[in-house]
């Protein structure tokens, strides 16, 4: 055995597989391949055999068994050691025979046997299996609930074994239990509705359960047999006995049996979907022997129990599901009619919270959050969020005590003590978070959970097993009701189901983009005629007329004169359109030059390059403070201070002119990063309320073709180009006969 102390402050890392030890009630001997020469033997070989562990070891299985035996166990080892067990051994000794259930099976290349010494001759067959054990699988099979199937199986399991208790443990996400059905003799105390810690089945001995279906423990006071030599020979490391029937169990639990005043148990698995779902769990207050023909029927029905396990839990809350399936097809049919991730969502509101029966939901879209119901602060949501984030796993996270795993969230576990997490793209950080309020409840446990602390007669501090199971009430806070598994999944499937939709709309918005690029494609067609074949004739045109206007000036009447002037305006101003619609259409398709550029000194190039150019105009330039330096593609950004700047003045008919460059500072709440709202104000025309959107559509002017000086009508859907392009936007605010105010951003980062 491995000398290590074990208490309950490492009783999880307690090696059980290997104790280097059995339970006494039977032998085992350890043989390796091809020969079956015995390694190992259990120290009590001559108490059950008539044969000291040295006149074992070394020796051919044959100098034990007579060779029908074992050619019997050579047979098997080529087949599933599950469907031969148990064989019938016989052993001579001392003039008698000793009869024995063989247990046999490989395990890390060795040949593993147990016998167990037979108390009463008796031959199981296939028929008395099958009548002992008919009534019961059809009974749990016709019970219409979860709960009638596992009050059916303690029933039967005890009227099998003759046990004193006989309990259907679950677990939950935690790994503490609760008994949900018991049958027990009269005069015990029921344990039904109590609940256990996790610490009472470590996760060590969970996995083991996991691969023995049974484990029986005759008597829990018994004294453990070694194994001969302590260490495997063959690889020189304690023998694994994880699949072994006899293998000893922890000191801790045998204490914790005794504790409980429990003389003998039994525990047969329950498993589903490869996990452990409970126990069967049986206790005696005395020390009980179960044969093996009567564990192999009380295992089968564990096993059946489990399959039932997976169709009973479906038709629970059946209702429920469906109510469920009915709202996960309004998301689809919602999401697949919406624009975006967060508009479909949105737009369900309430349908959202009922889709997991939760009080409170937050849509995340990348940094924009929208709650609906009762959720924490939105200070709040942004450090969840990202604290989620390091904890989704399969694109899940789910908890019913929010505050146990993420302490701040006890300042708000009224609202949010459950939290079912959905992520549906780390990328674009797309997030759904479903919200339960705290339920304070009274759980009822079986003794007090906390982990009792006693002191040894050395006046050692130690943890040990608890020493009462007598009813133990504790209040429990922060906590919400559980998610059930048929929400698990539902929000499972919806994820599927917008994932699929989303890549519906990429490959829909795939072929949207191969459509503008084959329109891209044209235009730039479209650009080269424009700036080649039609500017050619109308230079024509332009020349041609004033050749007629210079070479036949004293032929021509003066009608024919001003025809001609008319015909040369009207050219240059085709010739204007047409360089204006190239450049708009340049614009959209040209890379952005992104540089820091200092706008307080770009702006004062602008206004000294108006001053030059029109030295007549009086007009007073305010800049209420130095602007800011931003990073910008500084040609497009001075051409778009160049156009509002122009317009201002443009469209002023005061005496005093003047126009105003100045912005506006925020602070971002998320990045605590500067963000500007530039402005350019005058005290002119301004712009009537109905035309405030006109203004940027291409070639629209307010007035006539002659006033306030002309122009094409593209300089502000060319402002709005550079704006966007920029990632900003552009609005008005104009009262008329009184100025305007043109605001934009440009989202550029403070350099």
């Amino acid at each position: 055995m491995i000398n290590q102390a074990v208490d309950l402050t490492n009783c999880d890392r307690e090696p059980i597989h290997i104790p280097g030890l059995i339970q006494p009630h039977g032998v085992l001997l350890v043989c390796c391949e091809p020969n079956l020469n015995i390694i190992q033997v259990s120290s009590n070989t001559f108490e059950l055999l008539g044969q000291h562990p040295q006149e074992l070891l070394g020796k051919p299985l044959l100098n034990l068994l007579a060779p029908k035996q074992v050619n019997a166990i050579c047979q098997c080892l080529s087949e599933d050691f599950e469907h031969v067990n148990p064989l019938n051994i016989s052993i001579k000794c001392q003039n008698k025979t000793l009869r024995f259930d063989g247990i046999v099976h490989r395990w890390n290349g060795m040949i593993i046997l147990e016998l167990e010494p037979l108390r009463a001759r008796q031959k199981a067959n296939f028929f008395e299996f099958y009548q002992r054990v008919k009534g019961t699988i059809t009974k749990i099979q016709k019970a219409p609930t979860l709960l009638s199937m596992c009050e059916v199986v303690v029933k039967e399991v005890r009227k099998l074994t003759g046990f004193d208790r006989v309990m259907v443990y679950q677990f939950d996400e935690e790994g503490a239990g609760r008994v949900i059905a018991e049958d027990h003799a009269d005069a015990l105390t029921p344990y039904l509705g109590l609940h256990y810690p996790p610490t009472d089945i470590p996760k060590q001995a969970k996995q083991l359960y996991t691969l023995n279906w049974l484990r029986l423990i005759p008597d829990s006071t018994y004294q453990s047999v070694a194994l001969v030599p302590a260490l495997n020979p063959d690889n020189n490391s304690p023998t694994d006995l994880s699949l072994s029937v006899l293998r000893s169990v922890s000191p801790l639990h045998l204490e914790y049996l005794n504790n409980m005043g429990v003389g003998a148990s039994m525990s047969i698995s329950l498993i589903r979907d490869q996990k452990l779902w409970g126990l069967i769990a049986c206790h005696h207050l005395k020390s009980r022997y179960v044969p093996y023909t009567v564990r192999t029927i009380c295992e089968f029905v564990g096993q059946v129990m489990s399959i039932e396990l997976v169709t009973k839990e479906n038709h629970e809350d059946l209702d429920y599901k469906m109510a469920l399936k009915s709202l996960s097809s309004k998301f689809v049919e919602s999401l697949s009619q919406s624009k975006s991730f967060l508009d479909g969502l949105v737009q369900l509101d309430s349908s959202l919270l009922d889709l997991v029966g939760a009080t409170g939901a937050v849509v995340c879209a990348g940094e924009q959050i929208i709650s609906i119901g009762n959720t924490p602060p939105i200070g709040e949501l942004l450090a969840l969020r990202d604290w989620i984030k390091t904890q989704i796993q399969h694109n899940l996270f789910q908890t019913r005590s929010l505050s146990k795993v993420y302490p701040a969230a006890e300042t708000f576990k009224a609202v949010a003590s459950g939290l079912l997490a959905l992520e549906i793209s780390k990328v674009n950080q797309n997030y759904i978070l479903w919200f339960r309020a705290e339920v304070i409840q009274t759980v009822n446990w079986g003794g007090n959970p906390n982990k009792p602390v006693e002191i040894t007669k050395d006046g050692e501090v130690r943890l040990s097993p608890r020493k009462s199971f007598e009813l133990w009430q504790e209040t429990v806070q922060g906590c919400s009701s559980a998610w059930k598994p048929c929400e698990i999944e539902i929000v499972t499937e919806l994820r599927s189901l917008i994932v699929g939709i989303i890549l519906s709309q990429a490959d829909e918005m795939a072929k949207i983009n191969l459509e503008l690029e084959r329109s891209n494609t044209e235009l730039d067609a479209f650009a080269y005629v424009a700036s080649h074949d039609l500017k050619e004739p109308l230079r024509g045109i332009h020349n041609y007329s004033n050749f007629l206007m210079e070479d036949y000036a004293d032929v021509l009447h003066s009608s024919g004169i001003a025809k001609l002037q008319t015909l040369v305006r009207l050219t240059q101003r085709m010739e204007d359109l047409i360089n204006s619609l190239l450049h708009y259409s340049r614009l959209g398709r040209t890379e952005l030059l992104r540089q820091s550029t200092n706008l307080n000194d770009l702006v004062r190039q602008v206004i000294d390059t108006f001053k030059i150019s029109q030295p007549q105009q009086v007009i007073e330039f305010r800049l209420p403070r130095p602007l800011p330096t931003i990073g910008c593609d500084r040609t497009q950004v001075s051409e778009l201070f160049t156009n509002l700047i122009s317009n201002a003045i443009k469209y002023n008919d005061k005496i005093e002119k003047w126009v105003e460059i100045g912005f506006i500072e925020s602070e971002n709440e998320n990045s605590k990063e500067s963000l500007y709202t530039f402005y350019v104000r005058d005290n002119g025309i301004g712009i009537p309320h109905q035309h405030l959107e006109r203004v940027f559509q291409i070639f629209k002017r307010l007035h006539a073709q002659d006033e306030y000086g002309g122009g094409t009508g593209a300089g502000l859907t060319i402002v709005q180009k550079i704006v966007e392009r920029h990632g900003g936007k552009i609005w008005i605010k104009s009262t008329p006969d009184e100025g305007s105010t043109f605001y934009f951003t440009l989202s550029a980062e403070k350099l």
